[in-house]
């Protein structure tokens, strides 16, 4: 006899781990698939030098009590046991242009950001009043940003633009830069992006600004300790290579690249959605919804260098810097010249264990196109399944490596004898290992002029296939955890899901 499940998970990025959990919670038997040999996409950390290091997440906004990530994380039973470390109050991020050698912090609690920035722009406090009024607002129009509440989306809040949204609260060109200063965070398009993305990504932080303490990779973990207590069956080393149609065109099971066969009653797709497609079939779909989705453009993918650093070498900083070597770039920094690059960066510091007032590693990101590695894009790479790239590569890596670290000695001077190993993540790691196309960090290029072109509903026209995750519409720590318990939602219904959250209030 075939083990039957009622949902199989495929991937075990947060989209599909959450998803399976608040099914296993209500009694369903639960699978999960996963390709590689670490789960959680990207939540996945890596150790080089007995130190961590994350992939994907930095830090987490919306976790102190009573906020919303912190009800979805204790409706999933992980918020306790997280380890958390709040990031300075007064300034988690830090905004920094050119030559200038002082920074601008975004702080936590809206009374707290508008007076911290006022110090810089004392004429400008009402107009940053009302920028905090308009993102709370904003979010506030969104289905589940509240945990329960609105039923659908407000459209005419989709279509606002966040260059035009920024320019209407303050004419000050400088603390407009400010304001847009950590839109790293949703790839840097700060001309087309509906000004939704930039608040439901903002907002969460000005709330509350945490990092975990051993890497993302302790969410997935949590997570997976949680299935297992509710029997779900976790696998790794298990990529799904087909899908399986019966008579009636009804997704039946799944096979993976071993040959094993895995029946289900339904399934959810956490995979990049053209993968998903291809397992489809794309005869199988509609050709305007094939056409649409095949014309969404990838957002940035970036180049990492990972700095182990000598004992007590650098004072630690609580906070991540986001640099921009003039303040005209903000407005579109994935937009970059080969030979200036790097012209922004986000830096971040992991405190010692032993010494916490100094840093023991640093993490350095910057955009890149994944035109700069694609004559390598035939190659593949990891843990799993190794493979060299070759010297070219090893190359290539080296020369960005070096134009990073002569961009953050004007940071902090005299960095290069500080350093210990170095270790480096370009497009092509991110798409090998995360399963993003072309690497991309945040899935799809989003537009305030057609903000439904890249909406998509957890429902597929496979009656018992469902999607989740990134690359369908929301990204970000928050954004894919609503975005798994509104496919729960198709699955459970609404009134289900709603009133569970509801016991937890």
């Amino acid at each position: 006899m075939k083990k039957e499940y009622d949902i199989l998970v495929i991937g075990s990025g947060l989209g599909g781990l959450v998803s399976a959990l608040v099914l296993a919670k209500e009694g369903l038997k639960v699978c999960v698939l996963e390709k590689n040999n670490q789960y959680g996409g990207n939540l996945q950390t890596f150790s080089r030098d007995k130190l961590i290091f994350d992939t994907g997440v930095h830090y987490l906004g919306g976790l102190s009590k009573g906020q919303n990530l912190n009800r979805f994380f204790s409706y999933l039973e992980i918020m306790d046991e997280l380890e958390l470390q709040k990031m300075d109050e007064d300034g988690y991020d830090r905004i920094s242009f050119g030559e200038e050698d002082f920074e601008y912090p975004h702080a936590q609690g809206y009374q707290n950001f508008v007076e911290q920035l006022s110090r810089y722009f004392p004429e400008e406090r009402e107009n940053l009043e009302n920028y905090c009024e308009e993102i709370q607002y904003v979010c506030s129009q969104f289905p589940r940003y509240h945990v329960v509440g609105k039923e659908s989306y407000n459209e005419e809040i989709l279509h606002l633009n966040t260059k035009r949204f920024i320019e209407s609260v303050t004419p000050n060109r400088k603390l407009q830069a400010v304001l847009l200063g950590s839109n790293f965070l949703y790839a840097g398009d700060s001309e087309n992006i509906p000004f939704y993305v930039h608040a439901l990504t903002v907002n969460s932080y000005i709330q509350s600004a945490y990092k975990c303490v051993k890497g993302g990779s302790q969410i997935s973990k949590l997570l997976i300790r949680k299935l297992r207590q509710y029997g779900a069956e976790i696998h790794k080393h298990a990529e799904v290579s087909e899908f399986i149609f019966n008579e009636n065109n009804v997704l039946a099971s799944v096979k993976t690249r071993d040959g094993k066969v895995y029946n289900a009653r339904q399934f959810i797709s956490n995979i990049e959605i053209r993968s998903t497609i291809k397992l489809i079939g794309e005869e199988r779909l509609k050709k305007s919804f094939l056409n649409r989705v095949l014309s969404w453009k990838p957002v940035s993918s970036c180049f990492s260098v990972y700095l182990v650093l000598k004992p007590r070498s650098i004072p630690n900083f609580n906070y991540n810097i986001y640099h921009y070597s003039s303040e005209d770039l903000v407005w579109n920094a994935f937009h970059y010249q080969t030979d200036a690059w790097p012209e922004t960066y986000m830096l971040s510091s992991t405190p010692s264990k032993t010494h916490a007032e100094f840093a023991e590693s640093l993490t350095a990101i910057s955009y890149m196109d994944f035109d700069e590695v694609k004559e390598w894009s035939h190659t593949f790479n990891t843990v799993a399944d190794e493979h060299e790239r070759g010297e070219a590569y090893e190359k290539f890596k080296l020369d960005k490596t070096e134009k990073m670290l002569n961009a953050l000695e004007k940071k902090i001077p005299g960095l290069r004898h500080s350093i210990k190993k170095i270790y480096t993540s370009s497009p092509l790691s991110y798409r090998d290992y995360i399963g993003s196309f072309e690497g991309n960090m945040y899935g799809y290029m989003k537009s305030s002029d057609n903000p439904l072109k890249t909406m998509v509903s957890p429902r597929t026209k496979i009656d018992n296939l469902f999607l989740t995750g990134q690359s369908v519409n929301m990204h970000g720590i928050l954004g894919v955890t609503i975005g798994a318990f509104n496919t729960c939602s198709e699955i459970l219904g609404k009134d289900k899901i709603d009133k569970r959250l509801r016991q937890m209030t």
